[in-house]
């Protein structure tokens, strides 16, 4: 550490040791610093170890110890570092010289009004190498310019000026203690101390600044002038290294996080450890606090996975003195008052001290433990060591012993360590379960606590020793298992405390109590927990507890965990547990590595040759043979011949040629997935879409949809080869390249390639590509699909600093860069099966953009599914099938071999040994199989099984097929030794066609030996010649071992044939969710249906039994199995559903003799065998069964292996046999063998008292939040674990979302377009998400699109000829011809279908056919057509552009108050009373209106002239009724208008003005007065045609004082549907007379055109209705019609209000309102002109319209009343009815429609004689005729002489109805009256009035009412007969 003083001026000393002493005297608070002249003159021969030295020595030690600690996750305490091999910003802190307690440090404030802005010095000048890198700036001599790093500015460095003679120099040396340094921002000078100058430029710092730690880099100017960074400031002495193997460890260890401050205490707790295998160095990491860096730390070995390289350790001769050059090799750096100057190396042989390490682990006291001095949270913290606190690891105590004791940090003051401290590990497992946080109230409820502080030191310490006890042999303690029972014990405290009403103090502890408590609790753990009890620290117990374990006697029982307690009357309880126990110590030690390191320790072990002892171990079979010689031998044996490759059994032998060229004789039966959309897919690829129409919906203008009219995508997957050609596979099968039009069927098969990029170097240049591509296309919307989000989530920041592996942070470069997240025309779909670390306090995605798969809840859910979904919970539950052979198991018989070997190698990583031993298995059992049976009884069953099942199913099929099997072996370098290993014996024993043996290396490409590529190739038939297996799919039916590596499965898809998954190698070192489940996710797949049923059992137990007792009397001499196995474990008597499990026999012997004696025996007949589930009908089958179940069970060995297989068989699974394989094509579930430690986690859930995979920390990245919070539950749905992980999880400091943090809590930014689409592993994500592409893309196009109403006209033949026509050329109808043509009283629109037709001349001679069927069928769905919008379509809110944007949204810096509200008030001779309307007038129309000069009071709107001629204008206001249709009525007219100034008003209803207001804030509406909230659109046509008079008049008047005569002013208004999209014109073809072939062609025109061509009619003021035709897919192919009809015309009418003032339309009417009101104009003599050449489309809205009125009792007596039927609608007046809530007239109108049979019988079908109806057209049933005839002088009527009338109609009827009038007409005998009034007297007085009893006749019960409250105003009406 530092300098060597050779040769430096005395004078230079002193004044460095002056300072230096006076520094430390000011901040030292504790110790007399140490006089100068000692300092400087001790002898430097002289034995450091004096008593007086030890104290200050190790508290300066601690002191920097505790600094580094507490700053980063990664320490290393070893003397020979290197420097500049890292630019990593945590090393630069690791040997920093000025450590100081980092926490008592709090920064002076800055001055009154100075600046604190981060970056900028005090005097508010900019210090960025940003901004300064292009100034001049001037330094005086001798200064250079060097970078500062501030941690709240990690992307910047500051440009700072210093005295070079304050650096060190190249070789990290000669730096002068102190600073002396100048701020370039504002010139100010002479800042002596850093401290200061840190405080002026802001660097912030929570810790004592340095220099060492915060002036990083040399700035210096490249030859453009521009200021860049340079090379690191080498402060840190440059040694060379000591040893070859320190080289290794140069690549630092990714998992270090680049932040510089520490997390201020943050119970993360995270695991951590120091050890050192070099006698006398310690590490430290962030033990007590935890520290969010994750510094999880390398256990095994001081090298490896280490940022700063150091030797392993020295020969013991040289190891003492090595050590102490670190502490004497340099200057008295400032505050290291303890260090002899002298020489490097003090004499060898000297005891020299080593840094200690003291973790304070707690803060605020608990309720009774008294802590001496204030600390801050969780932070180590030096304090002065009282003798006897230093504990001395005892020399070679891991030889002595064979165990590395772990010492988990309990509660209280850790001892110093010393000595021989690379044997223990401390670990901070616990801590945080001790350091209970101050939690919110709200938090307190949910937790069922009454406070966060009820557990007293005691009652935590009575907790630990509890839970030590009653873990298992083969458990390890669990951070969160321990939590949960911390949990529970405070809720017992928080019930104990409500019910007595007393505080939780009396329910702790005395201490006194404790220690005979504490080991009466132990007493019952059989020794395995012993408690030392000692008075003045915990030192005393833990020197005792490792001294006794140094000397202890090799047949001694050890116990597992002692737990050492310390009850000190002046520090109150103290405690902590030193793990013993072989397994547990070794496992919590490999626990607290990440995967990365501990690969890294493993390529480390394997290097440096240390695994050499264990290699030589294996080298002997287990029966001691030399495995190579024998192996050779039999090779000799066997000579040139090889095992034949299929059809024939392992002792049938075949020359090497024949072998080669053996190929299958027929095309086997292989179920080769194909790729297909599933229902579950499609569901959830619709969940996604309307996630994302949710998205444009929101409002916050993140997506515009209709923006967009293509799809393009790219899916980036991690680093693997068969991954990205898996994608490629799926996505050129699915074809959504050409679905999307990305590429043409020709090329899309090349050019798939470009649509995949996976996350290696590469991605850079092909992401520009991609991002190129997506600012070029602003009218694509992208899709960029994340597959396997959850893989690489470290931080660009953090990878870059850390030197990490490089494709680290590359996710996050790609996907949180700038241009994704500002991209408006880019979704991010983020994919993963595992998404806990998305799901952080810091997501990025929203919550409500998370999508989750459906979830089946039933097996019914899924009836029509064929193949169910088989994961991780269902593995689980098959455990309580009960079948024989389990799907999960645990081999325990390994575990047994495996603790063995641990015992023997106690310093290798368990992976290594494990590898080795499963290596050696697998090897022994290919032996055993072949050659040598005396090797059988050394195999476990599972293997043995295993082994045997892959080598014999080949032989029984004729074509090869067999089953596959993964071994998942994490380590590359192992994989590799595994798969030589075992290639090796496989080819000497000649196996080599039988089966391959290949690596699955994420890295490269699978290679498939050349003669089982062309076997696949016959099996597939059709593949092209250059064809080879390119993903493990396209090995389906290969029998081979699959040998699969890497860090994590990156969710390779494995084919059907996949039988077996070996995780025996993933044990305690995978402690996270994510880790294990992806593991065991590897085996999760579809299987049939039949292989799930649940626990079916398939025989009476007393028979199985009776069978079991003689299997094992018959055949005593089979295999034996090993019977200590616990119940739930493998071999039990737990079954499958015995439906179709346990029948099978397929071992080699018995499934061919099944095959001869039951060859029916097959799935089908098993699962639909007509008796009962279980029971089979082949009694023989029975027999064997019970065989195969008694050979599981039996007790002793043998050669015979019939048994063997059916350990392994859950499932019978297909044994190919040519004709049955066909049958057996059900896909089975995997079979997965675990190690114990994973097993007991994911087989929990039986016992329930163990925890779960689910409850473990989700994700390494990750951290919980506090160590209180409630359980997650097995059964939470997956969005409520998103929830959960949400809020109690954070990220760590390098997890690229540990940046998505606000300054204030909850400011975090969601990223609006990303979403995450998660489902179980294997569940068809990646199907989904191209189904997702594929609709996605249709939706836009359907956008695009827009279903209009194709229906033709009704009624054609009712059509009276008109004679009078004109040219079909003309423009415009001439009035003179047009006026001459006859009106046509038929109704033509389609959407009157159902409603009575009116009568004409013409109608009484159609016949009706009376066979129809009498009652009304339900209405018909209309015909709709799809057709593509046009750029003049008239639009609803969910369109956006940038042309209409003004015209839709109100501007932001506009409020939606900008519009005023006007009352407008005027007399209606109609409503006989005054009618108040009010208009909502955005600021932006008021130029529309006409206001007074002072109050701004509304006088009347506009209206131009008919002379005036603007192109740019139409000269018709529009008015729009609209009601329920806020968001889907068609009320954006800009594009129809082509963006012209128009006048649009829409009438809305009062109560849904708020709404329409919202959605149209720019458009001027007219709201109804609310009288009329329950109106009809009769109303709204009414109250506009009155209103529009009114104003007529108005502006009239105005108008003419400025001398315009009254006629010229304009009196047209447009009443439009607020459902007209599109309009068209038509016109005919020019054709000679002579071609048969009519039709015209049509074109798309805007609203514009349409409206300035009617308006420019001639003569235009003499029609009174002018309007278009409704248009429909057949008007071009007929026959040209007349250019203008004199007819109905509806939804879009010119209506001239100045010659219609004396028609009205019936302000009461629901329905037809607008053919009553034609026939009224009609009748007035008035012209109504249709124009033929144009036509209007109408879209289908399904929403709003007349369509929502429910009809609902007014008083609800039950929720499920039975619909009321339309007859119920009226009833007798004054009867007890239910009352109905709903309008009168709406009642009456609904009633006549479908009471026709009722009320005018002899109508029915009888268009002779028709109903009159006078002076009102309603709608009363489709088999009856209305003969309309209008009451007024003068008016136009049918012709009805001569017709006799069949009923009678009268509606309301007014003064002009007379008894005149109807005595000119002449009914049938029998004709029916209905006569219709407001109330009862008028009812009467009516028919006095019109004398009806003359020829009518009455009866009582002929009077009905409404059916409503008299509140209502219900009507009245009577019937009667004709006399």
């Amino acid at each position: 550490m530092g300098n060597s003083y050779a040769g430096q001026l005395k004078s230079a000393r002193f004044e460095e040791a002056l300072h230096n002493s006076i520094e430390a005297s000011l901040r030292c608070s504790s110790v007399v610093p140490r006089p100068i002249f000692s300092q400087l003159y001790l002898d430097p021969d002289q034995p450091p170890f004096l008593p007086e030295d030890v104290k200050p020595k190790v508290e300066e030690l601690d002191k920097e110890l505790v600094h580094r600690y507490s700053q980063n996750g990664n320490l290393d305490f070893s003397t020979n570092q290197t420097a500049n091999e890292m630019e990593d910003e945590e090393e630069d802190e690791d040997m920093s010289d000025s450590s100081s307690p980092p926490i008592p440090y709090s920064q002076k404030p800055a001055p009154e009004g100075s600046c604190t802005t981060d970056g900028f010095c005090q005097a508010g000048k900019d210090l960025r190498l940003v901004s300064l890198c292009m100034e001049q700036i001037d330094i005086p001599a001798g200064f250079l310019l060097v970078g500062a790093k501030s941690p709240n500015l990690p992307e910047h460095i500051l440009v700072c000026a210093v005295d070079k003679r304050f650096l060190p120099d190249d070789h990290g040396k000669n730096a002068l203690l102190g600073f002396s340094g100048n701020c370039i921002g504002c010139g100010e000078r002479g800042f002596r101390y850093f401290t200061e100058f840190s405080n002026h430029i802001n660097l912030k710092l929570t810790t004592q600044p340095k220099k060492q730690k915060h002036l990083k880099y040399y700035l210096v100017r490249s030859s453009q002038g521009v200021l860049s960074k340079g090379p690191l400031i080498c402060w840190k002495e440059c040694r060379s290294r000591q040893s070859s193997a320190a080289s290794l460890s140069a690549k630092p260890n990714p998992s270090v996080s680049p932040s510089t401050t520490p997390e201020g205490g943050s119970a993360n707790g995270y695991k951590s450890g120091f050890t050192q295998t070099a006698p006398l160095s310690l590490r430290a990491t962030d033990v007590a606090n935890g520290n969010a860096n994750g510094g999880r730390n390398n256990v095994l070995s001081p090298t490896v996975s280490r940022p700063m390289p150091h030797s392993t350790s020295p020969s013991p001769g040289c190891a003492a003195g090595d050590q102490a050059s670190m502490s004497s090799s340099g200057p008295p750096k400032k505050r290291h008052r303890g260090w002899s100057p002298g020489s490097p190396v003090p004499p060898p042989g000297l005891a020299v001290p080593v840094p200690t390490i003291r973790p304070a682990a707690r803060t605020e006291p608990l309720l009774s433990a008294p802590v001496p001095q204030s600390m801050l949270t969780g932070i180590l913290q030096p304090q002065p060591i009282p003798a006897g606190e230093s504990v001395i690891v005892p020399e070679n105590l891991l030889n002595n012993s064979g165990v590395r004791p772990v010492i988990l940090i309990g509660y209280g003051t850790l001892p110093y360590f010393y000595g021989n401290v690379g044997d223990i590990v401390v670990s901070p497992l616990l801590v945080n379960c001790y350091k209970i946080p101050q939690v919110e109230n709200k938090d307190l409820d949910l937790l069922g606590l009454t406070s966060s502080q009820l557990l007293s030191v005691e009652n935590m310490i009575l907790l630990t020793i509890q839970y030590l006890v009653q873990l298992g042999p083969d458990q390890i303690p669990l951070r969160e298992e321990f939590e949960q029972i911390m949990l529970k014990a405070m809720q017992e405290f928080s019930l104990r405390e409500r019910s007595l009403q007393m505080s939780a103090q009396c329910a702790s502890v005395s201490p006194g109590q404790l220690p005979w408590l504490a080991r009466l609790i132990a007493s019952v753990s059989r020794d395995l927990v012993h408690v030392v009890v000692t008075q003045n620290s915990l030192a005393e117990g833990i020197s005792e507890t490792l001294r006794s374990l140094n000397e202890m006697k090799h047949q001694q029982k050890l116990p597992d965990y002692v737990v050492a307690i310390c009850t000190s009357k002046i520090r109150g309880n103290e405690f902590c547990v030193v793990v013993l126990g072989q397994y547990q110590s070794r496992a919590l030690a490999e626990s607290m590595l990440t995967t990365s390191e501990f690969l890294k320790e493993i390529s480390y072990e394997l290097i440096t040759g240390k695994v050499s002892f264990l290699a030589s171990h294996f080298k002997n079979t287990s029966l001691g043979d030399d495995l190579d010689k024998l192996l050779e031998k039999m090779l000799q044996q066997r000579g040139e011949s090889v095992i034949i490759p299929f059809n024939g059994d392992v002792s049938e032998c075949v020359s090497s040629q024949e072998a080669i060229a053996m190929v299958s004789t027929q095309e086997p039966d292989l179920d080769v997935d194909t790729f297909q959309i599933y229902q579950p897919q499609l569901t959830v690829a619709r969940k996604l879409l309307s996630q994302v129409c949710a998205i444009a919906d929101s409002g916050n203008q993140s997506l515009d949809l209709g923006h967009f009219s293509k799809v393009d995508f790219i899916v980036i997957v991690p680093r693997s080869e068969v991954l990205v050609q898996q994608t490629l596979q799926r996505i050129r099968q699915s074809g959504v390249l050409v679905d999307l039009g990305l590429e043409d069927n020709g090329t899309a098969y090349q050019r798939a390639e470009k649509y995949v990029v996976r996350l290696d170097n590469e991605i850079q240049t092909k992401f520009e590509v991609f991002m190129r591509r997506v600012k070029q296309n602003p009218y694509t919307l992208f899709v960029l699909v994340h597959d396997n989000a959850h893989v690489d989530l470290t931080s660009a920041i953090s990878s870059s600093l850390s030197h990490g592996e490089p494709s680290h942070g590359l996710a996050d470069r790609v996907i949180n860069c700038r241009e994704v997240l500002e991209a408006f025309n880019l979704l991010v779909l983020q994919v993963s099966s595992f998404p806990y670390a998305l799901q952080t306090q810091q997501s990025r995605i929203s919550t409500s953009n998370e999508v989750h798969w459906i979830q089946f809840d039933t097996v019914d859910d899924a009836a029509s599914e064929d193949k169910l979904y088989f994961g991780l919970n269902e593995y689980s539950k098959s455990l309580q099938w009960g079948v024989t052979s389990p799907l999960l198991r645990c081999d325990e018989t390994f575990e047994k071999m495996v603790n063995t070997l641990l015992e023997r190698y106690p310093r290798l990583h368990s992976m290594v040994i494990r590898c080795y031993l499963l290596i050696q298995q697998y090897s022994q059992a290919l032996m055993a199989l072949t050659t040598m049976a005396s090797l059988r009884d050394h195999s476990t069953p599972e293997t043995l099984s295993i082994m045997d099942d892959l080598i014999t199913s080949p032989g029984k099929d004729k074509n090869g097929c067999g089953h596959m099997l993964v071994i998942r072996v994490p380590s590359v370098q192992l994989a590799m030794l595994a798969k030589e290993r075992l290639q090796e014996v496989r080819d000497k024993l000649g196996l080599q066609y039988r089966f391959e043996i290949l690596l699955g290396n994420p890295a490269s490409e699978l290679t498939v030996a050349k003669h089982f590529v062309s076997r696949l190739k016959a099996w597939r038939g059709n593949e092209q010649d250059d064809w080879i297996p390119r993903t493990y799919q396209d090995l389906e039916g290969l029998p081979c071992i699959v040998i699969l590596t890497g860090k994590d499965p990156l969710g390779e898809t494995f084919p059907r044939s996949l039988k077996y998954c070996d995780l025996r190698l993933i044990d305690s070192s995978y402690l996270t969710r994510t880790a294990l489940e992806q593991e065991v996710g590897l085996a999760c797949c579809y299987v049939s249906k039949e292989a799930i049923r649940g626990p079916i059992v398939a025989l009476d137990i007393s028979e199985k039994e009776h069978e079991k007792a003689n299997g094992s009397e018959n055949e005593s001499d089979e295999l034996l199995i090993d019977l200590d196995r616990p119940q739930s474990n493998s071999s039990a008597v737990t079954g499958t559903s015995g439906s179709l499990a346990d029948n099978g026999v397929s071992s080699s012997s018995t499934a061919d003799k099944s095959q001869k004696q039951a060859p029916s025996l097959n799935f089908q007949t098993v699962v639909h065998s007509s008796v009962d589930e279980g029971t089979f009908t082949a009694r023989e089958t029975l027999k064997q069964e019970c065989d195969s179940l008694g050979n599981q069970m039996a007790s002793s060995t043998t050669s015979k292996l019939s048994s063997l297989s059916s350990v392994s068989q859950t499932f019978q699974w297909p044994a190919h046999s040519g004709k049955d394989s066909k049958a057996l094509h059900a896909a089975l579930p995997r079979i997965v063998i675990l190690s114990k430690a994973a097993y007991c986690l994911l087989s929990s859930q039986k016992s329930g008292n163990l925890p779960s995979s689910s409850s473990l920390l989700p994700h390494a990245d990750v951290s919980w939040v506090g160590s209180l919070r409630p359980l997650l539950h097995k059964d939470m749905s997956s969005e409520e674990q998103s929830l959960y992980y949400r809020q109690w999880t954070t990220a760590r400091q390098h997890h690229a979302d540990f940046s998505n943090q606000g300054e204030a809590s909850g400011s975090r930014s969601f990223h609006p377009r990303r979403l995450l689409l998660t489902g179980p592993p294997q569940v068809g994500k990646t199907g989904s998400y191209l189904q997702f592409l594929r609709i996605l893309f249709r939706m836009l196009i359907r956008l695009l699109e827009v279903d209009v109403y194709d229906e033709e006209e009704i009624n054609a033949n009712h059509t009276e000829n008109n004679e009078i026509t004109q040219s079909s050329n003309d423009h415009w109808p001439d009035i003179e011809i047009f006026s001459k043509m006859s009106f046509d009283l038929s109704v033509h629109d389609p959407k009157y279908r159902t409603v009575s037709p009116v009568y004409t001349e013409q109608l009484s001679r159609v016949k009706q056919e009376t066979s129809k069927e009498t009652k009304l069928e339900e209405p018909k769905k209309r015909e709709t057509v799809s057709m593509m919008l046009t750029k003049y379509a008239a639009y609803n809110t969910f369109h956006h552009c940038e042309q209409c944007h003004q015209y839709m949204d109100v501007n932001p810096t506009v409020q939606i108050s900008d519009s005023t509200l006007h009352a407008f008030t005027f007399s209606s001779s109609m409503l006989g009373e005054e009618v108040q309307l009010h208009f909502i007038i955005p600021k932006s129309k008021e130029n529309h209106f006409v206001f007074s000069k002072q109050g701004k009071h509304l006088e009347s709107m506009r209206l131009p002239l008919v002379s005036d001629k603007n192109l740019n204008a139409v000269k018709s206001p529009i008015f729009t009724p609209s009601s329920g249709r806020h968001e889907h009525g068609l009320l954006n007219l800009y594009h129809a208008m082509e963006g012209i100034s128009h006048l649009h008003l829409l009438v809305v209803k009062e109560y849904e003005m708020p709404l329409y207001r919202k959605y149209w804030p720019n458009h001027i509406m007219l709201v109804l007065p609310g009288m009329f909230n329950n109106a009809g659109v009769g109303a709204a046509r009414f109250l506009i045609k009155e209103l529009s008079y009114h104003n007529l008049e108005l502006e009239r008047n105005r108008l003419e004082e400025l001398g315009v005569k009254r006629q010229c002013v304009w009196p047209f208004i447009v009443v439009m549907d607020d459902s007209c999209v599109l309009w068209n014109m038509h016109s005919a073809h020019e054709q000679s007379s002579q071609s048969l072939e009519a039709g015209g062609s049509s074109k798309n025109v805007s609203l514009k055109s349409v409206l300035q061509h009617i308006e420019a009619t001639p003569k235009i003021v003499h029609y009174a209705i002018l309007g278009v035709q409704k248009w429909n897919s057949k008007l071009n192919a007929r026959k040209a019609k007349a250019p203008f009809s004199r007819c109905h015309v509806h939804d879009f009418i010119l209506l001239n209000i100045d010659l219609t003032q004396n028609v009205q339309y019936d302000l009461n009417r629901y329905f037809c309102e607008d053919v009553d009101f034609n026939l009224r104009t009609n009748s007035s003599g008035l012209l109504i002109c249709r124009f033929n050449n144009f036509s209007v489309m109408k879209k289908h809205i399904q929403v709003g319209g007349q369509k929502d009125f429910v009809v609902k009792p007014k008083i609800m007596v039950s929720d499920s009343l039975a619909p009321i039927m339309p007859l119920q609608y009226v009833c007798a007046p004054d009867s007890e009815h239910t009352l109905l809530a709903a309008p009168s007239q709406f009642l009456l109108e609904k009633f006549l429609q479908h009471a026709t049979y009722k009320l005018f019988p002899k109508a029915i079908h009888n268009f002779k004689n028709p109903v009159l109806a006078i002076d009102c057209y309603l709608n009363i049933g489709l088999e009856v005729a209305i003969c309309y005839i209008s009451s007024r002088p003068h008016s136009v009527n049918v012709n009805c002489e001569g017709v006799f009338f069949s009923g009678l109609l009268l509606y309301l009827c007014d003064s002009f109805v007379g008894a005149d009038l109807l005595k000119r007409f002449r009914f049938l005998k029998g004709a029916t009256l209905c006569v219709i009034c407001q109330d009862r007297s008028s009812l009467r007085q009516t028919i006095v009035r019109l004398e009806l009893e003359d020829e009518w006749q009455f009866r009582l019960r002929d009077e009905f009412q409404t059916a409503n409250s008299s509140d209502d105003e219900p009507l009245y009406f009577l019937t009667g007969r004709h006399i």
